[in-house]
C-alpha cells in the first residue's frame, strides 16, 4: 500500500498539490484528535490510580512509537525524497515543520527558564529569534529555493565554485549542528530521565532511538512528516498549563493578555521579599561563605592541609565515641570530597565563592523582572559601567541571534523542499505564525510562574513542601537545589536555585496541575528536542555524504551508495552527540546559542554576498568563512568557562568590549563582510555563467533559469 505521505498515481500538477494537501489535512486532523483523546484517557487513568511511573513510560513509548511509525511509512532511497522530501511539501506543512525543527529544547525548555531567571534581558532571545525569520524571508530562502540545490555547502560549492568554499561550509555546517544537536540530546536526557526515572544518561540513549528511527529511514521526507506531527504536540503541551496557570491565577483563559497585570504584582512582591529580615539572613549565609572562602584562596595549600587534619580528626573522633554509622559515613564522604590537591582545591574554592557572591543579592540573585538592564546610568561610575555593559550584551545577543538564524543550514534546507519559490516565501510567514504562538506565549509563563513561586511557594514549611521538589531534585540537584540556610523551618526565596531549563517541564507541578499535564509538557519538550535533533542529524550526515562524498570524493556513487552511507554517517554522529551530552558539558541555552554565532560568523556574509552581489569571489568567500567562523572560535575558547577547561587554557579572561562569548558572532560576522568583500575586489571577478546566475536568481524576468545555467 502506498504511503499516506505519497501523491495520488495518476493526478499531475496543481490538481496532484490540491489532492496532497486535502490528504495530509485529513491525516493530521485526525492524528489532533486521536491525540487528544489519548490525553484524556490518561487523564480518567490519573484518577482511577494509574502510577506517574506507568504514566510517564506511556508518554514515552507512545510519541516515539508514533514518530517511529511516519518514520517506517516514509522510509525511502531516493535521493530527492531523501535530500528535500520530494520538493512537494505545501506552504503550511513546510511552516508547521520548519516550527517544530526551530523550537528546539532551548524555545520549548529554555527560554521560559531563561526569562524567569533574567527578566526583560531574556527578551533578547525572542527578538533575536523572531526578527531572524524576517531576514529569511528577505534575503535568503525565496533566493536559495531559486538555485535549487540540495544544501547550503552545495550552494557554496555551485556559487562560488571550487571544491574550497563547498569543504569550508561543510565544516561549518557540522561545527554549528553538532554543538546544537549537543543542546537537543541533552533536553532527551533530562525530560527522559524525569518522565522514567532512569539515570540520566540511559535517559539520552532511550530519547536518541526515537531520534533515529525517523531521520535514518527516511530522511527529510520522514523528518518532515515526523515535525508536523511533533509541532502539534509540543504547542498543545505548551499551551495548556500556561492558560491553566492563568486561569488560576485571574480567572483569565488568556495568559498574554493577563502579562502586565501579573508582572505589577510580581513587581509588588519583589519590594516586599527585598527588604525580608528572612532573605537577609538567608543573604548573610552566603556572605559569610565568600568571605570564608576568599581567606582560604590567600593561602590554599595550607588552607587545605587544615581542613584535611580537621576531617580527618572528626571521622578519628566519631569512631572513638561508637557514633552511629550514618554520622561516621557522613564524614567519611566529607573527608574523600575534599580537593586532591591545592590546584583543585583553588579552582574548586574560586568557583565556590563567585558562586556565594553571585547569591548574596536581593531576590536569590536574579535581577527585578521588568529592570530593563542591570546597574544604573544614573548612579555611580560603577553601576554606569554595568549598564553600559548589560545593554552591549543585550543588543549583542539580539544581532547574533538574527543572524544566526537566518544562515542556519538545517533551517535554510527546509525551503529546499518547497515545490516553487512562491510557496518557500509562503512557507517563512507561516513558520513565524506558528513560532509567533510560543514566543508570544513564553514571557507571560515566566511570569506566571515567577508569580506562583513568590507567593505560594516561599514561605512553605520545609516538612510541607510539595513533591515535585524532592523529585527534580533526584533528576539532577543542579537543577534544583533546596537548602535550609538560615535554619528556620521556612522556605526563602534565596534558599531555592533553579535552573532555567526546568521551569516550563515543571510549571505544572508548580501549579498544582494533575500530573497528565506534567507528562504531556514533557512529551511537548520531548518532540521540540526530537524534531531539532532530527533536522540537525540529517544536516550534519547530509554535507558528509552528499558535499564530501558525492560532491568532492566520488561523483559517480549510485543514489542507493549515497543514502546509505548517509544513513551511516548519521548514527555515528548521533551517537557522538550522544555521549558528548551526557558530560553535561554546559547548559542548553549557551550551547544553543554558541551555535547560532557560528553560523552566522561562517555563513551570512557568504550567503548575503553570494546572492546579491555578482562580484563576490571564491577565494574571498573562502578566507571570509575561514576568518569569521576563526575568530568567533578563537574567542570562545578564550572566555566560555566550558571551553577553557577543553582547551587547557589558563590565561585570564579577557571580553572585548565587555562582550559575552555567547555573543561571539557579533566580531566573526563583520570580519566575514570586510574579508569577502575587500578579497573580491583584489581578484578576478566570477565567471560570465556565475554572474548570469546571480542576476537571474535577483531578477527571474531575465533569460534562462538558475536550473539551466547551473548546469
Amino acid at each position: 500500500m502506498a504511503s499516506i505521505f505519497e501523491t495520488a498515481d495518476g493526478v499531475t500538477g496543481a490538481a496532484a498539490h490540491r489532492a496532497f494537501k486535502s490528504q495530509l489535512n485529513k491525516v493530521y486532523g485526525f492524528y489532533t484528535g486521536g491525540f487528544l483523546f489519548f490525553v484524556v484517557i490518561l487523564a480518567i487513568l490519573e484518577q482511577m490510580g494509574l502510577s506517574r511511573e506507568w504514566m510517564g513510560f506511556i508518554f514515552l513509548l507512545a510519541t516515539i512509537g508514533l514518530y517511529a511509525g511516519i518514520g517506517i511509512m516514509s522510509r525511502t532511497t531516493d535521493a530527492a525524497e531523501y535530500y528535500v522530501a520530494g520538493r512537494r511539501v505545501p506552504a503550511v506543512y513546510n511552516g508547521m515543520a520548519t516550527g517544530a525543527d526551530w523550537m528546539s529544547a532551548a524555545s520549548f525548555i529554555g527560554m521560559a527558564g531563561t526569562l524567569y531567571l533574567t527578566g526583560y534581558s531574556g527578551l533578547a532571545f525572542i527578538m533575536g529569534w523572531t526578527g531572524g525569520y524576517c531576514l529569511v524571508a528577505l534575503f535568503l530562502a525565496p533566493y536559495l529555493r531559486k538555485f535549487g540545490q540540495f544544501t547550503i555547502p552545495d550552494f557554496l560549492g555551485e556559487r562560488f565554485g571550487g571544491n574550497l568554499p563547498r569543504f569550508i561550509g561543510i565544516v561549518a555546517a557540522i561545527l554549528c549542528s553538532f554543538t546544537y544537536v549537543v543542546a537537543q540530546i541533552y533536553g532527551v536526557g533530562i525530560i527522559t530521565t524525569r518522565l522514567t526515572g532512569v539515570a540520566f544518561e540511559i535517559g539520552i540513549f532511550l530519547g536518541l532511538a526515537g531520534i533515529l528511527v525517523c531521520s535514518f529511514l527516511g530522511g527529510m521526507r520522514a523528518v518532515t512528516w515526523t515535525q508536523v506531527a511533533q509541532y502539534i504536540i509540543l504547542i498543545i503541551a505548551y499551551m495548556v498549563p500556561v492558560v491553566w496557570l492563568s486561569v488560576k491565577q485571574t480567572g483569565v483563559p488568556v495568559p498574554q493578555a493577563v502579562y502586565g497585570y501579573q508582572l505589577q504584582k510580581v513587581t509588588a512582591r519583589e519590594d516586599v521579599l527585598i527588604k525580608d529580615p528572612k532573605e537577609m539572613e538567608v543573604r548573610k549565609v552566603y556572605q559569610d561563605r565568600a568571605t570564608a572562602l576568599g581567606e582560604k584562596l590567600k593561602d590554599p595549600k595550607a588552607a587545605l592541609e587544615a581542613d584535611r587534619a580537621a576531617a580527618t580528626k572528626k571521622v578519628a573522633d566519631l569512631k572513638a565515641e561508637n557514633a552511629a554509622a550514618a554520622a561516621i559515613a557522613a564524614a567519611e564522604r566529607d573527608l574523600a570530597g575534599l580537593p586532591k590537591d591545592e590546584a583543585a582545591a583553588k579552582a574548586a574554592w574560586t568557583r565556590g565563592k563567585a558562586a556565594a557572591e553571585a547569591r548574596d543579592k536581593p531576590l536569590g540573585g536574579m535581577p527585578r523582572h521588568a529592570a530593563l538592564y542591570a546597574g544604573d546610568a544614573n548612579v555611580d561610575a560603577k553601576a554606569k559601567e554595568t549598564f553600559d555593559y548589560s545593554r552591549r550584551n543585550f543588543l549583542a545577543l539580539i544581532f547574533c541571534l538574527m543572524v544566526g538564524t537566518a544562515a542556519l543550514p538545517h533551517i535554510l534546507m527546509r525551503y529546499y523542499t518547497t515545490p516553487s519559490v512562491k510557496a518557500a516565501r509562503d512557507s517563512v510567514t507561516w513558520s513565524l505564525f506558528f513560532i509567533f504562538l510560543l514566543y508570544f506565549t513564553a514571557p507571560a509563563l515566566a511570569v506566571l510562574v515567577k508569580f506562583e513561586v513568590f507567593n505560594v511557594l516561599v514561605g512553605t514549611p520545609f516538612d510541607k513542601l510539595p513533591a515535585w521538589i524532592a523529585s527534580w531534585q533526584k533528576v539532577d540537584p543542579s537543577l534544583l537545589s533546596v537548602i535550609d540556610l538560615n535554619r528556620d523551618g521556612i522556605l526563602q526565596l534565596g534558599e531555592i536555585s533553579i535552573g532555567g531549563d526546568i521551569v516550563v517541564l515543571a510549571t505544572p507541578e508548580i501549579g498544582g496541575l494533575p500530573y497528565v499535564v506534567s507528562g504531556l509538557v514533557a512529551a511537548g519538550g520531548l518532540a521540540a528536542a526530537l524534531s531539532t535533533a532530527d533536522g540537525l542529524l540529517l544536516t550534519i550526515a547530509n554535507a558528509l555524504s552528499h558535499d564530501l562524498y558525492y560532491k568532492m570524493i566520488d561523483p559517480n556513487a549510485s543514489t542507493a551508495r549515497r543514502v546509505t552511507l548517509s544513513k551511516m554517517l548519521l548514527l555515528v554522529v548521533a551517537l557522538a552527540a550522544a555521549g558528548v551530552a551526557s558530560q553535561k558539558p554546559a547548559d542548553i541555552l549557551f550551547l544553543v546559542s554558541a551555535a547560532f554565532s557560528f553560523a552566522a560568523a561562517s555563513f551570512f556574509p557568504a550567503l548575503v554576498l553570494g546572492i546579491f552581489w555578482k562580484r563576490a569571489t571564491g577565494i574571498a568567500a573562502s578566507l571570509g568563512m575561514a576568518c569569521g567562523l576563526g575568530i568567533t572560535f578563537y574567542y570562545m575558547v578564550m572566555n566560555q568557562p566550558w571551553l577553557r577547561g577543553v582547551f587547557g587554557v589558563t590565561s585570564p579572561v579577557d571580553l572585548w568590549f565587555g562582550i559575552q562569548p555567547i555573543s561571539a558572532g557579533v566580531f566573526g560576522v563583520p570580519l566575514g563582510f570586510f574579508v569577502i568583500i575587500v578579497v573580491s575586489m583584489m581578484t578576478t571577478a566570477p565567471s560570465a555563467r556565475i554572474q548570469e546566475l546571480v542576476e537571474h536568481v535577483r531578477y527571474p524576468s531575465l533569460k534562462g533559469t538558475a536550473k539551466s545555467l547551473i548546469h
